[in-house]
């Protein structure tokens, strides 16, 4: 069992690529003092040894998208004090959501040489579709600063310190040029969730909403604006439905473009 002095923590992939546990590990020092003041009791990523639980703290990446993820993570949540989500596959359906807006058995058809051994599910799912999450790290990957922070804070024994607002604000704060304004650039930064450091807008690039809706965004509502800078309703739609496909204010968002291109 666990060192009952120490919190547990539990770190668990499901349909990912792996990216945000890799953060943890690139930590480094910073992770050092935190790991002499929990157990970590598993985390296959780092080490085989495994624990049975219950876990003070699990830590989810990746989206579910098998029957028996669906069955994994409802065992996972009953042996989970706090459960928080990692990333934008655990939190909304990462990339991999595409599959919502297709037909998943062609896929399987075409892809596979004997689709009827691959058991998978229809749709991509974050894990808050499933079982109560108590907090969510946004981002593909996480920022390390914020996987820190709720690492400390659940050390500490207090609420974690999160930013709600969106990367347009990120960008005020550390001086950058619009792009939109500037250079007539498509970008998602009003509606996106900050986290990443603004870091697209940095590199003259639009943001691309990886970090998934901000809190109270509207994002339909930045359509004819992106319309006006040329982009056709089709590629409005790719935007918002990429890397947070099946958060539902960037999907009623796609599903709004794909009306006013006038495709059922």
């Amino acid at each position: 069992m666990p060192d009952p002095v120490r919190p547990s923590l539990a770190v668990w992939k499901f349909a990912s690529c792996d990216g945000c546990q890799l953060t943890l590990l690139d930590c480094e020092d910073e992770l050092l003092p935190i790991a002499d003041r929990v157990e970590i009791a598993t985390f296959h990523e780092a080490t085989s040894r495994a624990v049975d639980g219950p876990y003070d703290v699990s830590l989810v990446e990746g989206s579910i998208s098998t029957p028996d993820d669906a069955v994994r993570i409802r065992e996972i949540r009953a042996r989970s004090r706090l459960l928080v989500t990692i990333g934008a596959c655990a939190t909304a359906g990462g990339i991999q959501a595409l599959r919502n807006f297709a037909d998943v058995e062609e896929f399987r058809r075409v892809v596979y040489a004997r689709p009827e051994y691959v058991r998978t599910l229809a749709t991509s799912t974050p894990i808050s579709a499933h079982v109560p999450v108590d907090f969510e790290l946004r981002g593909c990957p996480i920022d390390k600063g914020q996987l820190l922070e709720i690492l400390g804070a659940v050390l500490a024994h207090r609420a974690p310190n999160l930013p709600t607002d969106s990367v347009c604000i990120d960008c005020k704060r550390r001086g950058r040029v619009c792009v939109t304004v500037a250079h007539g650039t498509p970008c998602l930064g009003p509606v996106t969730h900050t986290g990443c450091g603004a870091i697209c807008p940095g590199f003259h690039r639009g943001c691309y909403g990886c970090f998934g809706p901000a809190e109270g965004a509207n994002p339909a509502g930045l359509l004819p604006k992106l319309e006006t800078l040329g982009m056709a309703p089709p590629a409005v739609e790719r935007l918002f439905q990429t890397f947070t496909a099946a958060a539902p204010a960037f999907r009623a968002a796609g599903e709004a473009a794909r009306a006013r291109g006038g495709r059922p």
